[in-house]
């Protein structure tokens, strides 16, 4: 088999058919033939790495119950601008660890960088009711628990890979439904604690729940594949010489600048439209709850007819519903608009992982997971801040709905041009 000259350093497998790249000089083994693809074991695993996500990102999800609490009682004299910095860093430092844990995983430090960000995540948990001036709370909230979910949340998705390849599409949409029953259940929990037993206790219950979660993380997630042999750099810009995963690390920083705008503002705008605040905090846990649907079948799907054929469609879903989300004036348009954006946005975040993990060998999958959501983590702290910008300078949200569904739109163009520089590539190797 040929290798094509306008993809040094690549192969193609010619019982996968998919393109590996190698961030070594010698392409090391794909490992594709004795991937279990299910059995008690595999499945154990993505039992573990659900509730990764739960403890990780689904508790990340509760950062609007904080903003409201923050802005009304502890933090009332900073603005709200302000405070959405603690959760901006937060979303952002979920992702821009990867490029450290993800290399970290593929060079065999998985359990001891798992354990260790458990226990950092914990602590910092508990300390933030303890917190009572801004830093404390930026610190605390927004770098800790930032880095300490990011270095835990990326590797958790990647070790998927090693046990599934065929049905790695179901194993990762039941991976993610644990972040959307956290973004469902934490804010409910949130919420309702702060009234029943104040912030301290709150904040140590919910400590609890997440202990609970990476517990069970850190007995049951492990790996398949031997550590890697580490030659080369630390980090492998060489792979962005690959153009599919160029592009399509661009079109991660482009979807998340305009993705989360409807999360964010969803239920801040049903209250400007004149509905009750006890009635708009719940759109957001209804968005993430019908978000879980949205990532089983998406997952499903996947296995069948290819992660990018099902992420192209569904996502130019969710930019229509962007630009109708402004126009919803009632409770009824409101909860549509949030079970539906939910679904199809689900769908896009469950199978996120998914490209990269298939451009190239399992050995090599840590790092290019982890140079692939830099860009995410980026697009998350710039996009929401963007849309407050618009919301503030216009007064009405049909500017952030309008900003929002075009930058997914361009993103959508953006995986287009990946799937067909995959498919171009893929005809090259088979001549």
């Amino acid at each position: 088999m040929a290798e094509t000259s306008s993809r040094p350093r690549s192969v193609v497998d010619a019982k996968s058919e998919k393109t590996h790249i190698t961030s070594n000089e010698v392409p090391v083994s794909s490992h594709l033939d004795d991937i279990p693809d299910g059995g008690t074991r595999a499945w154990l695993v993505v039992l573990g790495a659900a509730f990764s996500s739960f403890a990780t990102f689904g508790f990340l999800n509760a950062w609007g119950v904080f903003q409201a609490y923050y802005t009304e009682t502890l933090l009332r004299d900073r603005s709200p601008s302000d405070i959405a910095w603690i959760g901006s860093v937060q979303y952002c430092l979920i992702f821009l660890p990867g490029l450290v844990s993800g290399r970290l995983f593929d060079m065999g430090y998985f359990r001891i960088t798992l354990f260790a960000a458990s226990c950092t995540l914990v602590t910092a948990t508990f300390l933030v009711a303890e917190c009572t001036e801004f830093w404390h709370f930026l610190f605390c909230q927004g770098f800790a628990i930032g880095i300490s979910c990011g270095m835990i949340f990326g590797p958790s998705l990647t070790v998927v890979s090693h046990w599934f390849n065929k049905k790695r599409g179901a194993a990762l949409g039941l991976v993610s439904i644990g972040s959307s029953l956290g973004g469902t259940i934490f804010p409910i929990a949130a919420r309702n604690l702060i009234t029943a037993v104040g912030f301290k206790w709150t904040m140590r219950i919910l400590g609890f729940i997440v202990m609970f979660g990476l517990i069970i993380c850190n007995l049951l997630v492990t790996t398949r594949l031997p550590p890697r042999k580490v030659t080369g750099p630390f980090m492998d810009f060489e792979m962005f010489r690959y153009k599919p995963f160029a592009v399509y690390c661009v079109a991660t920083f482009v979807t998340f600048l305009g993705l989360y705008t409807v999360l964010t503002y969803i239920d801040i705008s049903a209250v400007s439209a004149g509905l009750s605040s006890d009635f708009s905090f719940y759109l957001v846990s209804i968005t993430n709850a019908s978000s879980g649907f949205g990532r089983i079948s998406g997952g499903l799907l996947a296995d069948r007819f290819g992660a990018m054929n099902v992420m192209i469609p569904f996502t130019i879903c969710a930019a229509v519903l962007s630009y109708a989300w402004p126009f919803a004036t009632t409770k009824g348009a409101f909860v549509a608009i949030a079970v539906l954006y939910g679904a199809t946005s689900g769908v896009y975040v469950s199978l996120l992982p998914s490209p990269p993990m298939a451009m190239g060998d399992l050995q090599s999958a840590g790092m290019r997971m982890g140079m692939s959501t830099v860009g995410l983590g980026l697009g998350l702290l710039g996009g929401p801040p963007i849309a407050g910008a618009i919301i503030d300078r216009t007064h009405n949200y049909k500017g952030a709905g309008y900003y929002a569904g075009s930058i997914v739109i361009l993103a959508v163009i953006l995986l287009v041009i990946t799937r067909q520089l995959r498919l171009e590539g893929k005809l090259r190797g088979k001549c």
